[in-house]
């Protein structure tokens, strides 16, 4: 008859399965670390080290099978904030039995006899292996907390407004439309103003399926905004857009975002930011294509936004002056010099985009497109990794949008195509056919429709350019590298 083993037997098989010496068990644990369960198997502790392995492969295999199905996983997980959230706690909870694992499978493992000099050397190690596995841990723990509070705080969960598309679906986001068109804006709250002033007024027409982009730039001094002939604000202002209070700058384009509001409240319904409600349907009316979304930025912040992102790089064709009055005979402190390939921190990318002295509203809305050319290209997957937590608490505290954060993912991913399809402009200045002082809205509005929708060009016939390219308006071309004078003349 065959004998179970007696306790000494049983003892005597355990301690065969102990490391031989300090780099075993070193290496055991950091094997244990990396295939968790397999430190348990060695030790004979086999049902702790099947459960804890299968557990460990099964939670691979959910993570393969959840991102695998492409990056719409990654993001509809990123803009939902509740379950990132319960992400960053698990987590957190892994690493805690992560770590229990690893430090039980080196107690397991060492040598039942050894000296204190291999004890403490252990100890260390095993400390040190926690710690390296830990850190990317805590950074993705980080980042998950981090993308909850900035998608809560940038994107409204219900948006109240009269001017976003109805009938919006995760699975219908751009409402059946081969295009969506956002409104970006700048807004310049000066201390010589009174409220908010939105200097950069650009709408983005985005093709949904091929991500191929048109940018239209409307001068801030443009008069006689036009509203949609079904919009209220169409009867209060049905000649364009005129306030009647004897100051011109209150007439202007870039004034409607706080005088619209301050002379008319409610009279757009129920709304989260009845300036940007007013300026979207200003636009609509005057370029003739629907605006659905607006995105805006102080511009106060945006140089954080910039020094977020490690700067970018621009080419300068002329100086640009930092600070300065035209109007107020007030020279500039400064101006950034001339050249290819400039990098710019924040402060002098926002020069470079608002900066006008000596200068006119055109060449600053040329440089505003190329200041948005150059963040596209400078938010490369490594600059985004590496700083994200930067980018993300800055975006925060500056960027006002309506894009409800249902379909925030779709935009994520409708970017992407941005980035890797086509992007043209289209700039409406000073020329025979348009002024700001009185625009020629039929004009405008024939530029718009036939930049979206060219028509056909009979044989023969030249190629028309409807819409610049940013590259080449962007290119190096230098026009002059000479300071003014009145500059020279104070420093």
């Amino acid at each position: 008859m065959r004998t179970r083993p007696t306790g000494g037997a049983r003892r005597a098989r355990r301690e065969r399965r102990r490391a031989d010496g300090l780099p075993g068990t070193i290496g055991l644990t950091a094997l244990g670390a990396f295939v968790p369960g397999s430190g348990y198997l060695f030790a004979g502790r086999r049902f702790l080290g099947v459960l804890v392995l299968g557990v460990w492969l099964a939670s691979i295999g959910v993570l393969v099978w959840y991102f695998g199905r492409g990056v719409s996983a990654a993001l509809d997980l990123a803009f939902d904030p509740t379950l990132v959230r319960v992400a960053a706690a698990a987590l957190g909870a892994v690493l805690l039995v992560w770590a229990f694992i690893v430090y039980t499978s080196y107690r397991l493992v060492r040598p039942r006899e050894r000296s204190r000099a291999h004890t403490v050397i252990g100890h260390v190690l095993v400390v040190a292996l926690v710690l390296v596995g830990a850190a990317p841990v805590l950074r993705a723990a980080q980042y998950a907390l981090v993308t909850a509070d900035g998608v809560e705080d940038v994107f409204p969960d219900n948006v109240r407004s009269g001017t976003t598309p109805d009938n919006v679906s995760k699975d219908n986001p751009w409402a059946g439309q081969d295009y969506v068109n956002v409104l970006l804006l700048g807004g310049d709250g000066g201390d010589d103003r009174t409220g908010v002033r939105t200097d950069t007024v650009i709408l983005v027409s985005i093709d949904t399926a091929t991500g191929r982009t048109i940018m239209f730039s409307l001068p801030r001094n443009m008069m006689y905004a036009e509203f949609p002939e079904d919009s209220p604000l169409h009867d209060l202002y049905p000649d364009g857009y005129q306030t009647g209070l004897g100051d011109p700058g209150f007439d202007m384009l870039n004034a409607i975002y706080g005088q619209v509001p301050a002379a008319h409240p409610g009279v757009l319904g129920d709304s989260d930011n009845e300036g940007a409600d007013a300026l979207k349907l200003a636009v609509e009316g005057s370029l003739g294509i629907p605006v659905n979304y607006y995105l805006m930025v102080n511009l106060k912040g945006f140089q954080t936004i910039v020094d977020a992102m490690g700067g970018i790089t621009v080419n300068i064709n002329e100086p640009v002056a930092i600070n300065g009055n035209t109007d107020a005979g007030i020279p500039p402190t400064d101006y950034l010099d001339p050249g290819p390939d400039q990098h710019l921190d924040g402060f002098d990318a926002l020069w470079f985009a608002r900066g006008r002295y000596g200068s006119d509203d055109y060449a600053r809305m040329d440089r505003q497109r190329c200041t948005i050319d150059a963040i596209i290209e400078a938010a490369d997957p490594t600059t985004m990794l590496t700083r994200y937590v930067d980018i993300v608490n800055a975006g925060k505290e500056i960027v006002l949008t309506d894009i409800p954060r249902r379909i925030a993912p779709d935009f994520v991913e409708l970017l992407l195509k941005v980035k890797e399809g086509k992007t043209r402009s289209v700039v409406f200045r000073s020329s025979d056919q348009f002024s700001s002082a009185d625009p020629d809205f039929d004009y405008v509005r024939e530029t718009v429709a036939n930049a979206l929708n060219p028509p056909p060009r009979p044989a023969g016939a030249p190629k028309v350019r409807r819409a610049e390219n940013p590259v080449d308006v962007c290119a190096y071309n230098p026009v002059s590298d000479e300071v003014p004078e009145d500059a020279a003349a104070s420093d």
